[in-house]
């Protein structure tokens, strides 16, 4: 059996992206720069095949991956466990803002939400999950920028800066373990 190979991406901008907002669970929209890096998404993935599309449930996500989705006659299916990690009472507050509201918070800590290793093993299981749905096939997985970082750091992959509004990572999933390929 040939590994599963996902393809998985981050969402465009949103305005709370552009004004640095901790986001996690609050369901912000794309903006129009947003949409329009969808659209460079899309284009740049026109010539995959894609067996199956599936998406974080939050707006974010799943409006982009429907932007791709398009262009390729697919559906998407949402997919709660790829949402982002969950920041408490830390999310739609800038790191400044966090700071005056928390002052004994640390930047690495990222509040009274999901602890990391909560996030990282729902979404890989999700992971799973979705290459036993498609043995050997080829799938797209938009998702947000923490459970990127986590499936990087889950294959002990290097990766230099930021994880950019729709970067995608190329992983495989091959009899249940998940290698970082590009």
């Amino acid at each position: 059996m040939h590994p599963t190979t996902i393809l998985l991406a981050r969402h465009g901008e949103t305005d709370w992206n552009r004004e640095r907002r901790v986001q996690g669970h609050a369901d912000e929209p794309l903006n129009d720069a947003g949409r329009a890096q969808a659209r460079e998404l899309a284009a740049v993935l026109a010539q995959e095949v894609f067996d199956a599309i599936y998406a974080s449930d939050l707006s974010r996500a799943h409006e982009t991956a429907r932007i791709v989705a398009e262009h390729h006659g697919l559906a998407v299916t949402a997919v709660p466990d790829l949402r982002e990690r969950h920041f408490g009472s830390w999310e739609g507050h800038t790191e400044i803002e966090i700071l005056q509201r928390f002052p004994d918070a640390r930047p690495d800590d990222r509040g009274d939400g999901e602890a990391s290793a909560e996030m990282a093993g729902r979404v890989v299981a999700a992971l799973h999950r979705i290459a036993e749905a498609h043995p050997g096939g080829h799938v797209l997985a938009v998702a947000h920028g923490g459970p990127l970082r986590a499936v990087l750091l889950h294959c002990d992959a290097d990766r230099d800066g930021p994880i950019g509004n729709c970067d995608v990572i190329r992983i495989t999933v091959d009899r249940g373990r998940i290698a970082h390929v590009g």
